[in-house]
C-alpha cells in the first residue's frame, strides 16, 4: 500500500482525536506472544486496551504491518550527528586512545561545532529510525539544547570527567548546575570512564546520583589501554593524556572496573557501556547487582574501535540484562538501533526475539523507564513504532529487523514524529 493512501495519510490526523484504535497484521507487545491481527486502543495517547480479532470503535487499519513499542536506544552521544561516517582511528597506536584524537579533531569541523544543531539532526535521524526514547550524554550543559516535543523522549546523562583535582570540583559544579535545570525523570549522571574519571569524583558523583534517585551510565571495560593504564599508570592511554596534558601529578588514584561496578551499582540504576573486555571480577560483580545493572553494547561502535565484543552470551546466561544501543555517528554509520541489533543476530549472538527484547524492555529498564517504555500495556504513553516488512516470514522478530523492513511511522503519546514520505 504506497503510504500517500490511507491509512498512513490519515495516521497524523487520526491521532489527533481523543479515542483511536489502530489495527495491524502484527503487534508485538513485548508482554506475551505476538498478536496476529493485533490492535491497540488509545485514549488522549494512551493505551488504553491490546487485543486481537474484531477491535472496538473508531479503526486505522494500518495494513501489512508490525506495531511495536517504540524502539529504545541507551547509549547514544548526539553531539556527533553531524559527522558524515565513523571516524577510523588514528595509526598509531589504532584502537581507542587512537580514535579519541580523531573525535577531538572532528569537533573542530563545521558539522560538530554547532553541538545544538547536530542534536536536532540526531534526533531527526532517530524518530526516523523508529526510536522514541534515548539514553544522551551531554558533554556540556543541557538545559537548552534538548527541544522536548516533536522528537524522542530524553534520559539526559550529564557527562563529568576529571583526573586532576581542579578539573574535578568544575565537574562537580556543572554537574551541580545541569542537574537543577532538567527534570529528574529526565535526568541522570554519566562519570565517564575509568581512564577519565579519578576515585575521588567517581565517589561524589555516585553519591550525587544515589541521594537524588538518578541512574548512572559508565563507559566500562572498553579497551585492553584502558586495563595498563590501570594496572600500570603507563600505555598508549598514558601516552595520549601526556600529550594533552591531563595527567596530573601526583598521579590520580583510578578505580578497576570492578571497584566501578560495585561504586554505580549503588545508584537505583547502572548501564554499563560496551564493557568489552571484562575481567572475571568485574563479571562477577556484575552478575551480583543484576537486580540495578545492565550492559549496553554498540556492535558495530566495537568492531570499529576495538574489534571486540562484550561477552553477550555468558552476560545473558548469568542473569544480567543486555541492551543495544547505537553510540553516535563519530562510530557508527547511523542511529538505527534495528541495524545494530541485526549485526548480533546475522553473527548468531544473539535470536532475533532476543534482539527485539534488547531494543525495547531491557533497553527501557537499562535507562530506568521500565515503567513507561519498552512494553505495549494499558496506561503507558502510545510510544509505538511502525514497520512495513517488504515479505512475511514465520518470525514476525526477524521480519522486525529485516534489513527491507522499513518505519513507516514513529509516534510519542499517540501523535507522529516521523511518517514516512
Amino acid at each position: 500500500m504506497p503510504l500517500s493512501e490511507p491509512p498512513f495519510a490519515g495516521l497524523a490526523a487520526a491521532s489527533k482525536g481523543a479515542t483511536l484504535t489502530l489495527r495491524a497484521r502484527t503487534v508485538l507487545p513485548m508482554q506475551g506472544p505476538p498478536l496476529d491481527g493485533g490492535w491497540l486502543r488509545l485514549v488522549r495517547g494512551r493505551i488504553v486496551a491490546v487485543g486481537r480479532r474484531e477491535p472496538p470503535g473508531r479503526v486505522v487499519d494500518l495494513g501489512d504491518t508490525l506495531l511495536l513499542p517504540g524502539l529504545v536506544n541507551p547509549h547514544c552521544h548526539l553531539e556527533f550527528s553531524g559527522i558524515p561516517t565513523p571516524l577510523v582511528p588514528q595509526q598509531p597506536p589504532g584502537g581507542l586512545a587512537g580514535w579519541i584524537p580523531a573525535v577531538m579533531g572532528a569537533r573542530q569541523q563545521p558539522g560538530c561545532s554547532d553541538v545544538a544543531a547536530a542534536i536536532r539532526v540526531g534526533l531527526r535521524e532517530s524518530a526516523a529510525a523508529g526510536v522514541t526514547l534515548i539514553g544522551e550524554i551531554a558533554t556540556a550543559d543541557p538545559s537548552c539544547s534538548y527541544p522536548q516535543q516533536g522528537v524522542p523522549r530524553l534520559r539526559v546523562y550529564r557527562e563529568c570527567l576529571g583526573l586532576s583535582d581542579a578539573r574535578a570540583r568544575g565537574s562537580l559544579t556543572s554537574l551541580r548546575r545541569g542537574l537543577d535545570r532538567l527534570p529528574s525523570r529526565a535526568a541522570g549522571i554519566s562519570p565517564h570512564a575509568p581512564y577519565s574519571v579519578r576515585a575521588s569524583l567517581a565517589a561524589e558523583l555516585l553519591r550525587i546520583a544515589a541521594r537524588r534517585r538518578l541512574p548512572v551510565a559508565v563507559h566500562l571495560a572498553e579497551s585492553r589501554e584502558e586495563q595498563e593504564l590501570i594496572q600500570t599508570q603507563g600505555g598508549a592511554f598514558r601516552q595520549l593524556l601526556d600529550s594533552l596534558a591531563a595527567w596530573p601529578s601526583p598521579a590520580p588514584r583510578l578505580l578497576t572496573a570492578a571497584d566501578w561496578v560495585s561504586l554505580a551499582c549503588r545508584a537505583p540504576r547502572a548501564a554499563f557501556i560496551h564493557a568489552s573486555f571484562l575481567d572475571h571480577t568485574a563479571f562477577a560483580r556484575l552478575a551480583r547487582h543484576r537486580n540495578r545493572a545492565a550492559v549496553v553494547v554498540c556492535p558495530r561502535t566495537a568492531a570499529l574501535i576495538s574489534g571486540s565484543l562484550a561477552p553477550v552470551r555468558q552476560l545473558l546466561g548469568a542473569g544480567i540484562r543486555v541492551a543495544i544501543g547505537t553510540d553516535g555517528r563519530g562510530s557508527a554509520p547511523d542511529l538505527s538501533p534495528r541495524h545494530e541489533a541485526a549485526w548480533l543476530v546475522d553473527r548468531g549472538l544473539v535470536s532475533p526475539a532476543e534482539a527485539l527484547m534488547m531494543l525495547t524492555t531491557s533497553a527501557a529498564w537499562a535507562v530506568g523507564c521500565e515503567h513507561a517504555a519498552g512494553r505495549l500495556i494499558p496506561g503507558r504513553p502510545a510510544d509505538l513504532t511502525i514497520l512495513a516488512p517488504e515479505s512475511v516470514s514465520a518470525d514476525p522478530h526477524a521480519d522486525v529487523l529485516a534489513p527491507s523492513t522499513r518505519v513507516v511511522a514513529t509516534l510519542r503519546s499517540g501523535k507522529p514524529i516521523f511518517l514516512s514520505a
